[in-house]
This record gives C-alpha cells, structure tokens and sequence, in this order.
C-alpha cells in the first residue's frame, strides 16, 4: 500500500466542502481524510464525486463506529465490509478513536473516555488486535478528548500517558496524534502537555490531526473542529516535529467552514512548520 509523505497536509472530506475540495487547483493539498460509515455504499452523485476525489487524491479513513473500548461484541460483519472498502482504495492509514461509542443497545453517537486501568487496556487491545487481524493491516488509534475521567472503582488507575502507552504496545498497533486533544485534555485536567507529547512513541505515530477548540473559560476548553486552530495548538504541532520529527499531517474542520483559501492558509501555516521540521532534520 502507498506510504504517506511525512511533509504531506491534508483536509477532512466533508460534505460541506465538497465543491471547494473538487475544484482546488493541484498541491493545494496532499491527502483526504474520509469516515468509512458517511461513504460506504454511497452512490448517485456523491458517491461519483467521492470517487473523483479518490481517484486523484490519497486517502486515509478515520473511522467512527467501531467502539474499540465498548462492551458489545466487535461488529464484525461491517470490519469484513470495511476491508473490502479499504483494501478498494489502497489506503496507507486507517483509523479508530481510542474510546467507546456504543454498548449492548447500539451506538451512543458520543466518543466516550475509557477507565485508565490494566483490566481496560487488555480488554481494548485485545479488541484491537482481533480489528486488526481482520482488516489484515495495522491500524493507528487516536487520543481523544474527555471531559470526566471514568471511575477506576478498586482498580489501581493509571495516568492517561500510561494507559496510552500501554495499549500501543500491548495491541501493537499504531497512534494518531491529535495535537489538539492534547491541549484540550491539558487545560481540563491540569497537565504539561509538552511532557505528555514528549512522553509519546515517536515510532508509532502515524499521521497527526490538528484542530480548534472553544474557550469556555480559562480552565475549560471543548474540543469543537469548528474554529480556527488556536496559538496553544500551533506550538505543540511545532514541538510535536520538534520532538517526532515530520509526519503527515490533517487539519480537521467539521463544521462552521470559512472561506476555502482561509482553510488553505492554515494548511500553509502547518505545511511552514514542517518545512522548518525537515530543515532541522537535515541540519542534525
């Protein structure tokens, strides 16, 4: 399968960005990333458009349903349709949130936290290592943002960091880093998020999502993906190249879209930081 260009930026192919995303002149951008679920079986105009795209973009897919933490039982009918659908388009990365969504009544449409505990990081690797063996690839799984830590009841609990950790390795799977969550998780429960970046496996690191988020008070931010990305999340992507080095990274907008070229600009800001990334790299 085609590899990512460590220097490559790319956007969220959302419905709401379609036309601009067609009519984008060449290099506006390097890759897309799609949710599997919002195009799987889609056909009529939006699927030929979907098509279009595919055909002359790289794509990842970043899925949304597969409730790696969850207690119900792996869907896998839809992971056997799933890699049919990924291996169709030759994807170089597909991805999961390191969370729960859905449980014995069905899909709860909200990324929920898991216990940081030893119980669930066997329990979600295992889950992961069974999606992985199905989809005969290795997957990359990415660290949310949470808003209220799940009680660990007699469990001894374990830091976000190690909990993190320990799933990456015990799954052996890959991570996809969102810069973003970083800062929102920090702020919210009062961490140094440049030791808990430098904490983080660089060999496992996939690809990097970059967002906005809201400042609903000092010590409160929502992790939005409808806002410009904030001057706290521009510095740790710098810190993240810095201590990482490059790799590909996606700005996601999900919502509340600007004009397309302010969208561009941003890619501009992201596609400086690795430039200046690779030129340390060199330098070294």
């Amino acid at each position: 399968m085609p590899l990512l260009d460590p220097r490559s930026v790319g956007l969220g192919l959302r419905r709401g960005l379609l036309a601009e995303l067609r009519a984008a002149p060449a290099g506006s951008f390097d890759f897309l990333e799609a949710a599997p679920e919002n195009w799987i079986g889609v056909g009529g105009a939006l699927g030929d458009a979907f098509a279009e795209l595919a055909a002359r973009q790289p794509m990842v897919f970043h899925g949304l349903s597969l409730s790696l933490g969850g207690p119900a039982a792996l869907d896998e009918t839809f992971l056997h349709k799933l890699r049919r659908f990924l291996d169709a388009h030759r994807t170089p990365v597909y991805s999961e949130h390191l969370s729960a969504c859905g449980d014995s009544l069905g899909q709860l449409y909200d990324l929920l936290p898991l216990p940081f505990t030893e119980a669930a990081v066997h329990h979600v690797a295992a889950r992961i290592r069974r999606t992985q063996d199905i989809l005969g690839r290795r997957i990359a799984v990415e660290n949310i943002s949470y808003y209220a830590v799940v009680p660990t009841g007699a469990a001894a609990p374990l830091t976000e960091l190690d909990f993190i950790n320990s799933v990456l390795a015990e799954a052996d799977c890959d991570l996809l880093l969102d810069v973003n969550n970083i800062v929102v998780n920090a702020t919210n429960h009062g961490y140094d998020a440049h030791a808990f970046l430098r904490g983080l496996p660089s060999a496992r690191i996939a690809y990097i999502h970059v967002a906005g988020h809201y400042d609903e008070a000092p010590d409160l931010k929502i992790d939005t993906h409808g806002a410009a990305v904030g001057d706290p999340v521009w510095a740790l992507l710098a810190e993240a190249y810095r201590v990482h080095g490059a790799r590909p990274t996606l700005l996601e907008r999900d919502f509340n879209f600007p004009p397309f070229d302010v969208l561009l600009g941003e890619l501009a800001t992201v596609r400086g930081h690795l430039t200046a990334a690779t030129v340390r790299e060199h330098a070294a």
